[in-house]
């Protein structure tokens, strides 16, 4: 019998990231990953979306933030970035697809540049 595994020690199926939180420094959840952006040639997560205010899901801001800058702690269930919610004030965002062209380098570099230094 194949028992599908979502989840080991190292690995985490992308159904199990999408909903999980984030928290700042500070212990305060900040939002929620919405969903990953995975390089398709090499196979690399680059970039989580972390969906932001709003209440309910209804207008939510959507933040793009480098991959590195999120650690997963087992004490919280879920995301650290060093980061707090007002640190995301001035960041790269978004308030629907519609809006973001990941195509758009400057973008993409926008949101880098904005996190060095901060995480």
């Amino acid at each position: 019998m194949v028992t599908e595994a979502r989840e080991t020690s190292t690995l985490i199926g992308s159904d199990k990231v999408e909903g999980t939180a984030v928290y700042g420094p500070d212990n305060q959840q900040i939002g929620t990953i919405e969903r990953v952006m995975i390089e398709k040639t090499s196979g690399r997560v680059s970039y989580a979306i972390l969906g932001f205010g709003g209440f309910l899901g209804i207008g939510n801001d959507h933040y793009p933030l480098p991959w590195n800058s999120l650690k997963y702690d087992t004490e919280v269930g879920g995301y650290r970035m060093g980061v707090t919610a007002d640190h995301l004030e001035n960041a790269p965002k978004f308030a629907d697809e519609n809006s973001w062209n990941w195509s758009d380098q400057t973008r993409t570099k926008a949101v880098d540049d904005y996190y060095t230094g901060l995480t």
